[in-house]
């Protein structure tokens, strides 16, 4: 093979360097985060060899039309002040301790309504089973939304309950993240087709999205019939069963809602299927519980105006007394959540954070190692979870606030996927959280603030330069 003559190489290089300079402006202005935005310009301007083709997957910051759709329905259909709205949470009035979170109520344009039976679900095994029973029973239709599907054993489960509802003459409705589930194959798809399933991949950009990693759909949920909800962190794999070490026994957390709030969880749904598909899902009013706990379904992501995501920790933080306990698989957190985990501590709450003891992401456990003894110095209890790996994110805060979903703390759910959870204000529910989460820091170890100066310096080195890669993980 010939090489290149010196004058060509000297104009691949000229252009490298231009196409850089141009991504580095584009950056410069549409990246979300000062830090983000200093990471991008200097990595296009001084090394486009390395950094071009990487802003290509994870740079964009735009999908215009989604936006321009989740903004008209949410002032169509999310306005608190809406005469169906107050009807609706006068007919649910909130327990008095919502009005600690009406700023995270009243960015989500979503009301706190009382009214729900609610049901803790701990680990795969127990989700699982309480998700296909509920598939079991529909009798109108069942909305499947997760971030990964895999076609093994339980994607096969899965695969087996929806075309058995199909067959019964149920609609079905399934979406997945395109990113999340690359590994799945296109049969598992045309099988359900073939059986009257109606299964969609998520995607922001109707053109080029087979090409951008951010902007992914996070969210795991489960509705039937309008009238029962799932929602938490668990995907749709063998892994999530606890199958496959060395990350076994996995270790996450799901939760049932009935009651009123199962629209908002619904509506979720709808929004993402009417964008892939062009129509509107005819949807059934949840029905009464019985049950008298209080919740607000919180969907965030990247085509709100705000950072909700990160605001809706931010807030749920502030509004901690005596005890902040939470539980992330990726300890990255921004700025904001940073300083109200610190300003918890110096109100003098009991802050813990359960973080895993073992890698699913080897980049990100480092940035997390980091931020984690960061942590521990400020005053924050941060402990590692020992048995196998741990995934669930649920939040606990005081003896009466629970929230439970498929926020992480780290740069993605913050900023870039679209997540969402359940905040429940009800003192059961939020002794049974306590239970589990106690149960879980019995098996884990405690960081101890010596412990950062026992690490040998070049792995020092490795966790601080992993943390310069925060803006993107």
């Amino acid at each position: 093979m010939p090489h290149l003559p010196f004058a060509q190489i000297s104009i691949v290089v000229l252009l490298l360097h231009a196409a850089g300079v141009v991504a580095a402006v584009h950056a410069l202005m549409h990246t979300r985060t000062p830090q983000g935005a200093v990471a991008w310009v200097f990595g296009l301007v001084l090394l486009p060899y390395f950094t071009l083709l990487p802003y290509l997957f994870l740079g964009s910051k735009r999908f215009s039309g989604y936006v321009e759709m989740h903004h008209s329905r949410l002032a169509r259909l999310r306005r608190l002040d809406d005469p169906a709205q107050l009807a609706l949470s006068a007919e649910y009035p909130p327990h008095t301790g919502a009005q600690r979170y009406q700023a995270i109520s009243k960015m989500l344009g979503a009301p706190f309504l009382s009214g729900h039976r609610l049901r803790l679900l701990v680990n795969g095994a127990a989700s699982f089973e309480a998700m296909f029973a509920a598939i079991a029973g529909a009798e109108h239709y069942v909305l499947v939304q997760f971030f990964i599907i895999h076609d093994d054993e339980l994607g096969q489960r899965l695969q087996g309950a929806l075309l058995e509802r199909a067959a019964a003459g149920v609609s079905v409705h399934v979406l997945y993240d395109g990113v999340g589930s690359h590994d799945l194959p296109p049969t598992y798809g045309a099988v359900l087709r073939a059986g009257g399933v109606h299964i969609h991949r998520f995607a922001t950009r109707r053109w080029r999205n087979r090409f951008q990693l951010n902007f992914r759909n996070h969210r795991k949920v489960v509705v039937v019939d309008g009238w029962r909800g799932f929602v938490g962190g668990l995907n749709v794999g063998d892994e999530y069963l606890g199958r496959k070490p060395p990350l076994a026994p996995w270790r996450d957390t799901h939760m049932e809602l009935q009651g009123p709030a199962v629209a908002d969880l619904q509506l979720a749904f709808d929004e993402n299927w009417q964008w892939i598909t062009g129509q509107p899902l005819a949807l059934l009013a949840p029905r009464a519980s019985g049950g008298e706990a209080t919740s607000l379904i919180a969907a965030t992501g990247p085509a709100d105006a705000q950072e909700t995501c990160s605001l809706f920790f931010v807030q749920a933080i502030h509004a901690a007394r005596h005890r902040l306990w939470l539980t992330t698989p990726y300890l990255v957190p921004d700025s904001a959540v940073n300083a109200a985990l610190q300003l918890a501590v110096f109100r003098g709450v009991d802050v813990r954070i359960l973080i895993p003891a073992i890698p699913d992401h080897r980049t990100v456990f480092l940035a997390s190692t980091l931020y984690a003894h960061e942590s521990v110095r400020a005053g924050i209890r941060v402990f590692r979870y020992q048995p196998g790996f741990t995934h669930q994110k649920v939040l606990l805060v005081d003896d009466d606030t629970a929230a439970v979903g498929s926020m992480n703390l780290d740069n993605r759910s913050l900023r870039l996927n679209f997540e969402i959870a359940a905040l429940n204000i009800d003192t059961a529910f939020a002794a049974e959280v306590e239970r589990m989460l106690a149960a879980d820091f019995e098996q884990a170890v405690e960081i101890d603030v010596s412990d950062y100066s026992r690490l040998h310096y070049l792995y020092r080195v490795l966790i601080h330069v992993a943390r310069l890669l925060s803006p993107v993980l």
